[in-house]
Formats: C-alpha cells, sequence, structure tokens
C-alpha cells in the first residue's frame, strides 16, 4: 500500500501564503503523476495543480501565477501558495499515481486531506 501524509495548511490572512506538503511513503515501485486537488464545502473536488515523473506541471486557471507546485524527488511534492484569497479556502488533498510493483497495475492513492482557511 501508498501512504499519503500531508501538512502545511491552516489559517492565514488575504494575501498571505501557506507552503503545503505531501510525503509518500508504503511499497512503493514507481510514482507517475502527484497532484493537489481541494474541495470547498457544497462543491465538487478540483485539480488544483499536478507535476508529472518528468516535472512537467500544470494548474488551474484559477490559481495560475499564485501557486508553484515543485517535486523534489519521486515521493514528495509541495504547493507554495501565495496571494491566497477567501475562495482559496478548501480541504487540500494529495494524489499520486503510483504502483507497487513492477508487474501491479497504477492506482490513484490519496492523502487524509488539510485544511486551508483564508480569513480575516
Amino acid at each position: 500500500q501508498v501512504q499519503l501524509v500531508e501538512s502545511g495548511g491552516g489559517l492565514v490572512q488575504p494575501g498571505g501564503s501557506l507552503r503545503l506538503s505531501c510525503a509518500a511513503s508504503g511499497s512503493i515501485f514507481s510514482i507517475s503523476t502527484m497532484a493537489w486537488y481541494r474541495q470547498a464545502p457544497g462543491n465538487q473536488r478540483e485539480l488544483v495543480a499536478a507535476v508529472s515523473s518528468s516535472r512537467a506541471t500544470n494548474y488551474a486557471d484559477s490559481v495560475k501565477g499564485r501557486f508553484t507546485l515543485s517535486r523534489d524527488n519521486a515521493k514528495n511534492t509541495y504547493l507554495q501558495m501565495n496571494s491566497l484569497q477567501p475562495e482559496d479556502t478548501a480541504v487540500y488533498y494529495c494524489k499520486a499515481v503510483a504502483k507497487t510493483g513492477a508487474q501491479s497495475v497504477w492506482r490513484e492513492y490519496w492523502g487524509q486531506g488539510t485544511q486551508v482557511t483564508v480569513s480575516s
């Protein structure tokens, strides 16, 4: 199994910054894409940003220019969030697409989520 642990959420004022971290552990053979999603109350979960194994990134239009996603090795990813606004308030989830063996299939794994609240 693969476990994902997120950290770095919290309460921040509008215009502030937070850095979320996601660490993968467990029986990992390989991880391809790692991504961050968020879900606000009453809304569907939406993609925020994703990074491939080749470090190619893509972002939701709503966060372009404000959020930066990085990946320092195969298992850790970081989401730097600047110029945060109240509409960024949500539970943020880390996702990894991974396989646990050479012959296993690619599966999606999710973290438990971390709350980000932007409020004055």
